[in-house]
């Protein structure tokens, strides 16, 4: 009985990696459920490019091995996700500001030394300025805007510093108050803490805010969650920015929607963060509008 030929004949626009590629990647735990591979390698597909972006499941206990032999396996760069942006920061030689502010490294760069050729890791964030060029994009004026971050962790953490260094004020409240306190005293940030319980009383008090959810409530497999109240108006003029993307429609926006408020979720974000990212590798711009459109055809 013949053998089937089970190899894929490639197309005319069928990418060949050879010994000229640029290896980019992801470095977390777990990352098959990532869209950044899909969104990278269409983005440099579309440019031209020879680069290639790979994702790299890297266990927590092999994280010391892994960073420090990026530039030896000829890796010009990778973005870094849970549970590793805290834990890579030991490992680089540098951070940018935002970095060093946040205490959070989402993509490292691979630089080389033009005259002795040694090559050194620099951390970078990405993440607050993805956010603020979405928000951007959108329409939505920070400068001088009241503003309600929902939880404190990393996430608010990087969105408090983006807004903070874009003009705007406001309130983080959070299940421990403590934790907003932290994050507020460590950036020295025009915001004060606030309990998630009181954000009856804060809302009331608040004309047009901008509300960010940076709490994982909402997301699959609890769709139905919400850190809003049912019943509690939301007040006239907000702007709800829900920085879940699973479902893309989260009950958050629903809630948004239903009082005749704009919402968004978080995919804009993930979109401008990947290219401020592939920027920093390339130094080409990437096409965001290729990237979110192969964001959109994949499944969650």
């Amino acid at each position: 009985m013949k053998e089937e030929n089970h190899l894929v004949t490639p197309s005319p626009h069928h990418q060949v990696i050879n010994g000229r590629t640029q290896l980019l990647g992801l470095v977390g735990w777990p990352v098959s459920h990532s869209f950044s591979p899909a969104m990278h390698n269409a983005a440099a597909a579309a440019l031209g490019l020879n680069v290639v972006y790979i994702p790299l499941p890297v266990h927590p206990d092999d994280l010391r091995t892994a960073v420090p032999a990026l530039p030896a396996l000829g890796f010009g760069g990778v973005n870094v996700t849970v549970p590793h942006k805290q834990a890579v920061i030991p490992l680089l030689d540098e951070l940018d500001e935002a970095a060093a502010a946040m205490g959070a490294v989402n993509t490292i760069v691979v630089e080389r030394g033009l005259e002795t050729g040694d090559r050194r890791l620099v951390g970078f964030n990405t993440d607050g300025a993805g956010f603020l060029a979405d928000l951007t994009e959108l329409g939505v004026v920070v400068t001088g805007r009241n503003c309600l971050i929902l939880g404190a962790g990393g996430s608010a953490r990087a969105v408090a510093h983006a807004l903070a260094q874009a003009g705007a004020t406001g309130r983080i409240l959070a299940r421990r108050p403590s934790q907003a306190q932290q994050i507020i005293a460590d950036l020295e940030l025009p915001f004060t803490a606030h309990p998630l319980a009181d954000l009856e009383t804060v809302a009331a008090q608040s004309t047009a805010p901008l509300i960010i959810n940076a709490t994982p409530l909402g997301m699959t497999p609890n769709p139905d969650a919400s850190p809003w109240p049912d019943g509690l108006p939301i007040p006239p003029g907000a702007f709800i920015y829900d920085l879940v993307y699973n479902p893309r429609q989260t009950k958050l926006m629903q809630q948004a929607r239903a009082a005749g408020r704009r919402a968004a979720n978080g995919l804009g974000m993930l979109v401008h963060q990947g290219a401020l990212a592939f920027e920093l590798w390339t130094s080409v711009n990437p096409d965001t509008a290729v990237m979110r459109s192969t964001i959109d055809s994949e499944k969650l």
